[in-house]
């Protein structure tokens, strides 16, 4: 396997948890038992600012001074490689190690380490689940959910063609990634196909968990003020009756009952409906991917996971080997269901030790069960159970758990500890339901352990505006230098100093409004960096590149031209002249020329942000992502506009940091500021539907621990359709399962916890419910700003090198074979030869269709005759290094035929005579080098099927060297 990079593996946004500005000269009491206790089973609730790396990395330095202890007797798991090696730096001050001996501990992130065990023993992983192609060492992982989206759509494309008996479930969605997120989600649960139903039995959960929804639907249902108000869920099915559903949906009367409540009996009746097809679908679409992604030769970070968890569980003596004596896991309440039970499998003593704090569970979104550290006995008990069901993985019996509390912190003033502990019990909306159902009976009250001599602000505000950017503004002006915010300086002043504007941090639940602070920033001269992840491909340095690309690949060049002639400042009639006329201005032409002189997108997107003078972290990121992608996948500049277009609508985004100058506020989302602390904190955009953001998940087929899969939209032939229609099985199941807002109200916490000494909030016109019920009086603020000059400097965390030649040449591989008189003929047309690969192409997948013609039959009989796997119109992609450039060799291969030894390429030809045998012989030997590539370990072999005489004939493949000389005659030069 390839290094993967450090990044986060539970959120998009990179984040590191960095060491508190006043760590404790020694460890308090509870650290000092967390320090000495090494052995037994620890569950440690970490608080905001309690020292939480402080405590653990000094334990694990305790651990590994133990006479019979080494470092790799002891499993860390981290959640970014930066905090790993912030976390090996903390540890060598504080045992009798080095940094070299600790430079290969396993001391890393869950995918980082599984990672590292699927390279040396992941070969044959995937045989576990059934599938017959191997894990090669070599494989790529795809760091960018974009080249990830990318490569499933284009899988995607071919599963419709191969299934057409699913074209139902991709009728109900808009974009084929919703079912990409959905596999995800499900293998974070743990939840994997293997080729004959599902592994360890997980479809369990597909089917909902009637516990979970009975708990729900009781608390949903149940009528209110004692019996004399109907219930919420009796509320929510009004006009039932007014939504477009199919025939057989019942009636409103039916649904909603003669009473106070719905009526129960119907909802379960939902419940307990067939939803075979719908997994078979699922099934099938999850295995066929995860086979697509092994013969493309890479990885995702979840199929790391779920390869690594498969192994663990298969290869006995491979999980005794690899089992430590001590595991500990930092930021426990990031862990999905699945990193839980890897952590297990890794763990060979009941010397199990997880820090973390509910509290900051952040990561829904992507996956992360907030309930691996709320009910961590239950879960811890319940997981071993089930990975000890036929074999004993886990070499010790469920143990006694003991809990150690973290309460003194060391960043914020108590005012504001105790401030902060209210949004946990504030209303997200007016009919939220506050009650702390799943969380702890009591909240462990943080004591401020730091000396705070000037006094605490908090303090709430608000303007008429919709957003309020430029009140705002006009506060972040009032605290620079303002001797009311004045903030602890060195330990040597006691009176503090007044505040810069780099001691200010504003914190946003939406990420697009930190863009539209930071614009309207600029335009006042404010300094505002804004940190974090950034919609890359909405702003303006996308969008000029993406108008050139469209220009120089002739890809909807007057859409280009649009941008470019309006950023250049003409008018619109005067635009629509020149577009219609196509007289463009002659510098522009002469730009695009230059641009299409150009072999690599990194240096076409750099040449275009210097044209215009975008010189940032903004610049740098699209650059090096640009650049990134072209590297890690085979798309053409031409195929990059589609998919700078593609991000762009699914708001995609990368992380950037872009300082207007060391004295700068700092403008982040709340989940890239989770770690990090700074003395004034204002949390801003506090308005409906900014905070929760408004709207949900437009998944149409989606999952959930109390519903299993289900499916919010149907295909259907009713009312003389096809239409696609509401599901009312769902509505009405989810209308039993209100929306709960507690992630909504840790993230508020998480927001509030980062400020050091002053805490504000900041909303406009309408503010949203957690503004309002803040225990602290709003003032009207009236916009007042003053513009004064910025002094820019651009800083960017990354360093691209720009190279020249990152996009290659792609190929057919006709496109190297000449034409040959004759070949190709059969007397009987291209139809008949096209219907004869077509029922090739079906029977090999299939075994169903009966032949129509002498060669159908013909290739009936041969195929019946084969006795190993077939695989069908199967892409094959050869990259060739040329000494100007890259080129991509692409070409599809009618049937592949494998045994446990052998690779056999079958090519179907219709001819009536062999005279371009040939030049079909430098078509397989395409594919020869591919399946060498991707079959190591089996011999292929090239034949070719003339379906006139039902003839096999054995092709001698021609070397890569005579490839390359094939390509290098035609394309002499190669431009593009």
């Amino acid at each position: 396997m390839t290094d993967s990079p450090p990044v986060d593996d539970s959120a998009p946004e990179q984040r590191e948890e960095t060491a508190t500005s006043d760590e404790p000269a020694g460890p308090n009491e509870q650290q000092q038992k967390l320090i000495d206790e090494l052995t037994g089973t620890y569950l440690v609730d970490a608080g905001a600012g309690t020292g939480k790396t402080y405590a653990v990395t000094r334990r694990y330095a305790a651990i590994i001074d133990q006479t019979a202890v080494d470092p790799e007797d002891v499993r860390l798991f981290t959640f970014t490689e930066n905090a790993a090696d912030e976390m090996r730096e903390r540890i060598v001050r504080h045992c009798d190690y080095e940094m070299a001996a600790l430079r290969d501990a396993p001391i890393g992130t869950f995918h980082g380490l599984c990672n590292q065990i699927l390279g040396t023993h992941g070969f044959l992983a995937p045989t576990y689940l059934g599938i017959e192609d191997t894990l090669a060492p070599t494989a790529d992982v795809l760091a960018e959910e974009v080249v990830e989206a990318e490569r499933f759509r284009e899988f995607t494309r071919q599963f419709i063609d191969d299934n057409p008996e699913y074209e139902q479930f991709f009728q109900v969605v808009n974009d084929p990634e919703t079912f990409l997120r959905l596999i995800r989600e499900l293998a974070a649960k743990g939840v994997f196909p293997q080729r004959n139903g599902w592994y360890r039995q997980s479809e369990r959960y597909l089917n909902g968990d009637s516990e979970l929804f009975e708990e729900a639907l009781s608390k949903a249902n149940a009528p209110q003020n004692d019996g004399s108000r109907q219930s919420d869920m009796r509320s929510a099915l009004s006009g039932w009756s007014g939504q477009p559903y199919e025939p057989n949906a019942p009636t409103e009367d039916t649904v909603r009952g003669d009473g106070k409540a719905a009526t129960e009996s119907v909802v379960w009746d939902a419940f307990e409906s067939d939803r075979s097809a719908l997994e078979a679908f699922v099934h099938d679409l999850y295995f066929d991917y995860i086979r697509f992604a092994l013969r493309r030769n890479y990885l995702t970070f979840w199929m790391q996971l779920l390869f690594a968890f498969v192994l663990l569980c298969e290869n006995d003596t491979l999980r005794e080997e690899l089992q430590a004596d001590y595991v500990m896991i930092d930021e426990f309440q990031d862990t999905n269901e699945l990193q839980f039970k890897i952590a297990l499998l890794f763990t060979g003593q009941d010397n199990l030790c997880v820090v973390g704090d509910w509290k900051q569970s952040i990561y829904g979104f992507q996956h992360a069960a907030v309930e691996n550290i709320l009910d961590f006995e239950t879960r811890l008990n319940r997981y071993i159970e089930e990975l000890n069901s036929d074999t004993d993985r886990i070499p010790f019996e469920a143990p006694d758990v003991e809990e150690i509390e973290l309460e003194q912190n060391y960043r914020s003033t108590q005012r504001i500890l105790d401030f902060s502990e209210q949004s946990l019990s504030l209303p997200a909306t007016g009919s939220d339901d506050v009650s702390r159902q799943g969380y702890p009976s009591g909240i462990t009250p943080l004591s401020a352990n730091v000396d705070h001599n000037l006094p605490t602000r908090i303090e709430a505000f608000q303007s008429e505006s919709d957003q309020g950017i430029d009140a705002l503004l006009t506060k972040i002006q009032d605290i620079v230098g303002n001797p009311k915010y004045t903030i602890e300086a060195d330990e040597d002043e006691t009176t503090g100093r007044p505040p810069t504007y780099a001691d200010i941090a504003v914190l946003t639940r939406v990420r697009r409004f930190g863009r539209d602070l930071q614009r309207a920033a600029t335009d006042y001269g404010i300094p505002v960096a804004y940190e974090g992840g950034m919609e890359l491909f909405d702003t303006d340095h996308a969008k000029l590149v993406l108008a050139w690309l469209r220009i120089v690949e002739n890809t909807h060049p007057r859409k280009g031209w649009t941008v470019i002639l309006e950023q250049a400042g003409y008018t619109l009639p005067e635009a629509e002249y020149i577009l219609k006329e196509e007289r463009y201005p002659d510098d522009m032409v002469e730009f695009r020329n230059e641009l299409q002189e150009l072999t690599g997108v990194g240096s076409l997107a750099q040449r275009v942000l210097d044209r215009y003078g975008l010189n940032d972290g903004y610049a740098d990121a699209l650059v090096s992502t640009l650049q990134d992608t072209l590297e890690s996948t085979s798309l053409t500049r031409g195929d990059l506009v589609r998919l700078i277009q593609q991000s762009w609508a699914d708001e995609s985004t990368v992380e950037v940091e872009n300082r207007t100058g060391r004295d700068s506020v700092t403008v982040q989302t709340i989940h890239a500021a989770k770690g990090l602390e700074y003395p004034i904190v204002i949390i801003a955009n506090m308005n409906q539907g900014a905070f929760p953001p408004a709207g949900g998940s437009d998944g149409r087929i989606r999952y959930s621990d109390e519903l299993g899969l289900q499916q919010t939209h149907v295909a259907t032939d009713a009312y003389d359709g096809p239409y696609v229609l509401p599901n009312w099985r769902y509505d009405l199941l989810s209308a039993g399962i209100p929306t709960e807002y507690h992630e909504e109200r840790r993230l508020l916490y998480v927001a509030m916890t980062r400020a050091e000494q002053h805490l504000l909030f900041s909303a406009g016109q309408e503010p949203c419910t957690f503004f309002e019920e803040l225990d602290c009086s709003a003032d009207l603020l009236e916009p007042d700003v003053t513009p004064q000059s910025l002094q820019t400097e651009s800083v960017s965390q990354y360093e691209p090198a720009i190279r020249t030649s990152t996009t290659p040449l792609r190929l057919s591989a006709h496109d190297i074979m000449d034409e040959v008189e004759g070949a190709g003929e059969d007397g009987l047309g291209m139809e008949h030869g096209q219907r004869v690969h077509d029922f090739a192409e079906l029977y090999a997948q299939t075994g169903n269709g009966e032949p129509s013609t002498p060669d159908e039959r013909r290739v009936q009989e041969f195929l019946d005759g084969l006795s190993g796997d077939l695989i069908a119109e199967e892409n094959a992609h050869l990259p060739l290094k040329m000494e100007n450039g890259r080129v991509l060799l692409a070409g599809i291969i009618d049937l592949i035929h494998r045994t446990p030894t052998t690779i056999q390429v079958v090519d179907y030809k219709t001819d009536r005579v062999r005279t371009g045998q040939p030049e079909y012989r430098k078509q397989l030997s395409v594919y020869y080098h591919v399946l060498t590539s991707v079959y190591p370990d089996h011999d292929v072999e090239l034949t070719i099927f003339y379906t006139a005489e039902g003839e096999l004939v054995k092709i001698e493949p021609l070397t890569l060297a005579e490839l390359q000389g094939l390509v290098s005659d035609v394309t002499p030069k190669l431009s593009r």
